[in-house]
């Protein structure tokens, strides 16, 4: 079950937010019973990228033997 404050992974490209699948947010309110999540997504240096709701399908929990990655942040 996801929660507020979760790390989570987004399952999809979402250009128009200049996020790709792979990227982690973290989320920041769940609506409902976990149909949905608005989720931050952030740089090194804690400025905001996008806040974005996604359905259960869009995100996952971070997994415990998951090694996270860097990417430099393109333009949208």
């Amino acid at each position: 079950m996801i929660r507020e404050l979760d790390g989570v992974v987004l399952m999809r490209d979402l250009p128009e937010h200049g996020l790709r699948a792979g990227d982690v947010g973290v989320v920041v309110h769940v609506y409902g019973e976990g149909i949905g999540f608005e989720v931050e997504f952030v740089t090194g240096d804690g400025k905001t990228v996008a806040v974005v709701t996604l359905s259960r399908d869009e995100v996952r929990p971070i997994g415990k033997e998951e090694i996270l990655h860097v990417r430099t942040l393109t333009s949208t």
